[in-house]
């Protein structure tokens, strides 16, 4: 984090950055029991805070600030202050720290739309752990779930030491929190609506209010060609933008029919259309203070949209160029300005997969590609096809994730990890050169005009490496309401002259990663094709890392239950009152978000 100057780093969406509140509680009775306790308990949250502060970090790189309650917390007057404190600072996360017994109900935090987890010191001088159980029966009692942290081992009071299963929950709780505070109050930005039929794309504003707390804002396609006609954009930046576009984006082959393609000229006002886009969508994203200057007040100031979606086909493609390049180089970490945190825009509108973008986004603020799950390739099929055999990870099957529009150039696994793996990594991290490797592994062919009769330009790569990725997806299921797959897996690299068959076997214009998920031998994980199978949408986002575990927990802070994934069940975090609802861990979930309802859903 060295090269990140902090006040430098801006946000681009109104509204302050949340804050973690930490919260240490005290055993209230004083003349020898409070005073004894009072520095051991406040270095609890120190340490807490320290912890935080060193390990987790908003998208931009913002370090993520931490509220300390100005006293310890020994009764009800204490614990108004603090609330009132936090209130003030901007504290949207609350984490409570103990070594000792409290007064459960009366030190407790009541807010029911703030993410809490209360951490009980395991120590067998004074009884934190009592405390943790009560204040966790508390929680369930009132219906706020709350989330336990409990050392597995007996620490001594005076080990100043955070043990390290302590830590994963801490940073995981925290994570998943801050995800669910930054998504509150922003926008969901439709532009266009439903795309040829596509279930994800009919855009729910009940789904987003109650679970999310975010809005749904709409706007038609024709707004993004007024933009373009009465040049409502950065004009400057739009000459920057082109310039940088002609030295690192490659045009790829033209695989239309000779009676499909068009002049050099045509061409052209292709590129040009579809970096006008990229500058129109995001400025309807985030707004631009350079449009205000020009006269556009109104147009200047955005959505406030953390999540957006391009419906594209077929209103605006049948007619204008798509949309894959602003997707593309939106999602990515960079663009013409250089390195940045990447933006978070769904294909077709597919908002239900944008959302599943925006979670793993925010939980690992890395960009995240776009796919559909478009083909099981059985180790059969791909010898019959191809005359040769898969091998290494791929050996039992993989599943072609390939699309035309947002896959982030990120994908490509250019960048490189501390061990010089390939990765994707936060845009911190991420240098110039990685950057450039980027877009010099990526060829932009023109769009095929069978699909796409405006034109454009698709990008075309193939994931290098073997990075660790998890898939995830949310479905609306009638009756239910949302529910969230999750599957962790490892992109693969197979011998180019099979990539090379497969690929074409659908449309060579469009970038590829081939994906193995974990298997387990059970249920949807029994093996690659059942992995497909379960698969409830047309389209996946898939985030680098194995994030299963922090999507879990940040689905039961919103109360989506999880019908698929292969997590190992020693990392899955829950509130603790989800025990209460079954020892099956995936029933429990179900009967939990059903009995608690969606976070913002007003009792329903």
């Amino acid at each position: 984090m060295e090269k990140i100057n902090q006040s430098e780093v801006k946000d681009r969406l109104i509204g302050r950055m949340p804050k973690i509140g930490i919260r240490p509680v005290i055993d209230g009775r004083e003349r020898g029991v409070r005073e004894s306790l009072e520095e051991q308990c406040m270095n609890m949250a120190k340490r807490a805070a320290k912890l935080i502060a060193e390990n987790v970090f908003f998208g931009n790189g913002q370090s993520v600030e931490c509220v300390i309650a100005d006293t310890t917390i020994g009764g009800v007057a204490d614990a108004a202050h603090c609330a009132d404190k936090f209130k003030r600072e901007g504290v949207e996360v609350s984490l409570t720290v103990t070594p000792c017994w409290c007064y459960g109900t009366e030190v407790m935090d009541a807010d029911p739309f703030m993410p809490k987890a209360v951490w009980g010191f395991n120590g067998t001088e004074r009884p934190g752990a009592v405390y943790l159980a009560a204040a966790l029966a508390g929680y369930s009692q009132k219906g706020i779930p709350a989330f336990g942290i409990y050392g597995h081992d007996v620490q001594d009071a005076h080990d100043t030491e955070i043990p390290a299963d302590v830590k994963e929950n801490i940073l995981r709780f925290v994570k998943a929190a801050l995800a669910v505070a930054q998504m509150k109050g922003k926008s969901y930005l439709s532009l266009g609506y439903a795309s040829m039929g596509i279930a994800g794309s009919i855009v729910d504003p009940g789904f987003f209010n109650d679970y999310l707390g975010m809005r749904t804002e709409f706007v038609d396609q024709t707004e993004i060609l007024r933009r373009i006609e009465e040049k409502i954009y950065d004009e400057a930046e739009f000459d920057k933008a082109m310039a940088w576009t002609k030295k690192y984006c490659r045009e790829g082959k033209d695989y239309n029919n000779i009676y499909n393609q068009v002049s050099p000229e045509r061409k052209e006002y292709e590129w040009e259309t579809v970096v006008r886009m990229t500058l129109i969508i995001r400025d309807l994203m985030t707004g631009n203070p350079k449009l205000r200057e020009k006269g556009f007040g109104e147009e200047s100031r955005g959505h406030n949209a953390i999540l957006a979606g391009f419906q594209g086909q077929r209103q605006w493609t049948d007619h204008m160029p798509n949309a894959d390049f602003p997707e593309a180089i939106l999602n990515s970490s960079f663009d013409w300005n250089g390195i940045r945190q990447a933006f978070v825009l769904a294909t077709e509108n597919d908002s239900l997969n944008g959302v599943a973008m925006l979670f793993g986004h925010l939980l690992s603020n890395t960009a995240q590609i776009f796919s559909d799950v478009r083909t099981f390739w059985s180790p059969e099929a791909v010898k019959r096809v191809t005359g040769a055999e898969l091998t290494g990870r791929a050996a039992n099957g993989i599943i072609h994730l390939i699309n035309s529009g947002s896959t982030t150039l990120d994908a490509t696994a250019q960048q490189r990890d501390k061990d010089g793996n390939p990765a994707m990594k936060p845009c911190w991290e991420i240098n110039e050169k990685e950057m450039e490797r980027c877009l010099e592994n990526t060829l932009w062919p023109q769009a095929i005009r069978e699909y796409f009769r405006g034109g454009g330009y698709s990008s075309l790569f193939r994931t290098a490496g073997e990075m660790p990725v998890t898939m995830s997806r949310v479905n609306l299921i009638k009756g239910l309401g949302p529910v969230l797959q999750i599957a962790e897996g490892w992109t693969v690299e197979i011998d180019p002259e099979i990539h090379k068959i497969l690929d074409e076997r659908t449309n060579p214009t469009w970038p590829t990663t081939w994906f193995v998920p974990r298997l387990n031998g059970k249920g949807a994980f029994n093996d690659v094709y059942s992995v497909m199978a379960n698969w409830g949408a047309n389209h996946g986002a898939i985030c680098f890392g194995h994030i299963g575990a922090d999507l879990i927990t940040l689905a039961s802070m919103l109360r989506i239950p999880v019908c698929m994934h292969n997590v190992d069940e020693g990392l899955v975090f829950r509130p603790s009152a989800w025990s209460s609802f079954g020892q099956d861990k995936e029933g429990s979930d179900y009967r939990a978000c059903q009995n608690f309802g969606p976070l913002y859903g007003f009792g329903k």
